[in-house]
């Protein structure tokens, strides 16, 4: 049995962080879900920079769209909504079979508005309903300006991915924000069953101070923030006050692990995807690191409820002069200008694209 296999029998979700046309086209996503135990999808700006900017797979579609003289951001989300409009039906029966547990795919809200709450609200329900399908999640990050927008969504209907979360005081205050919106569904006499994964970024952590620790440490860093947010998630769904919403008909927003693939070539490539075997979790890896898992990775179990050896591990790091709350918000930072940086990259490549085939 393959290691994907064994972790997907565990109960743990196993996305791809990945989309090409390429990959619908050649049926490569469909043999993954196949052969891999891929349910559900991932995507962000710098994915799809490299895939419409660098290649001419994306030529036929875009030229009738410039002829129509939708400007970059207008031509982008015409395309991206195509792919993941033709991924979502593929992950359907998962969704369908898992009774909406499973089988999304996500969209991100432009990361131009990360810091303006309203117009982030605002595109959300804008993207949810142009796409019409239940199993899309509009990503939203989790920064404090982007609570209020995850909560409103949440109130909304729409389901949402919060992304760009680094530590478990961000994670809190995302599961405070998605459980305020059914709380307010509850009170408004609508359906709290309104999905939510809340994406933990792990493997920054580590290229962030991979540096400035001594050997014993290093690539530890990044799995005890994992543990960590594990630990809260599992009290969180075990309070009186989840218990309220999930007797109102509500599903727990999953924890999802994101950003796992090993960034130091002296880790193993598959490092967090062992250390980070959870039930009822999500953890969504590029392409390479699904196949490198499914190949030679090892699952040996899964994660204590009760975070295992973090507090050691991050005391040790302490110690060693690492501040994490200042690192947390400094990567949540340094993350959002990344993908704005990705966003109008994307925008540049497909402004060019479009006036060479014009």
């Amino acid at each position: 049995m393959k290691a994907t296999e064994q972790l997907h029998g565990a109960g743990q979700s196993l996305w791809i962080d990945d989309i090409t046309r390429d990959m619908l086209d050649s049926g490569r996503l469909a043999k993954m879900i196949a052969e891999l135990s891929v349910t559900g999808l991932t995507s962000n700006p710098t994915i799809f920079e490299k895939a419409i900017g660098k290649g001419s797979d994306y030529d036929a579609a875009v030229e009738p769209l410039v002829r129509e003289g939708l400007n970059e951001e207008e031509l982008f989300f015409a395309l991206a909504l195509d792919d993941l409009s033709r991924a979502a039906d593929l992950f359907l029966p998962i969704y369908k079979r898992t009774a909406g547990v499973d089988g999304f795919v996500s969209l991100e809200v432009s990361p131009l508005l990360a810091y303006d709450s309203a117009a982030t609200i605002a595109e959300a329900k804008r993207l949810y309903a142009k796409a019409g399908k239940p199993n899309l999640f509009i990503k939203i990050p989790g920064t404090k300006e982007g609570l209020p927008a995850i909560e409103e969504a949440t109130f909304a209907g729409v389901p949402v991915n919060v992304t760009l979360l680094f530590s478990t005081d961000d994670y809190l205050a995302a599961a405070e924000a998605y459980m305020r919106g059914l709380e307010k569904r509850v009170a408004a006499g609508l359906d709290p069953d309104v999905r939510s994964v809340a994406s933990v970024f792990i493997s920054r952590w580590d290229r962030a101070i991979v540096e400035d620790v001594p050997e014993e440490l290093k690539n530890k860093l990044g799995i005890a923030i994992g543990q960590q947010a594990y630990r809260a998630y599992r009290q969180l769904i075990a309070s009186d006050r989840w218990q309220r919403l999930e007797n109102a008909g509500a599903r727990p927003q999953r924890l999802l692990f994101a950003s796992t693939s090993s960034k130091d070539k002296r880790a193993h490539d598959t490092l967090y995807i062992e250390e980070l075997a959870a039930p009822n979790t999500v953890n969504t890896m590029p392409e390479d690191t699904l196949r490198a898992f499914a190949d030679h990775g090892k699952f040996a179990g899964v994660l204590s409820a009760d975070g295992g050896d973090c507090d050691a591990v991050l005391a040790a790091h302490a110690k060693a002069g690492v501040d994490v709350a200042a690192l947390a918000s400094k990567l949540q930072a340094d993350g959002a200008k990344a993908f704005v940086a990705s966003w109008q990259d994307l925008l540049k490549s497909i402004g060019a694209k479009s006036k060479a085939l014009a």
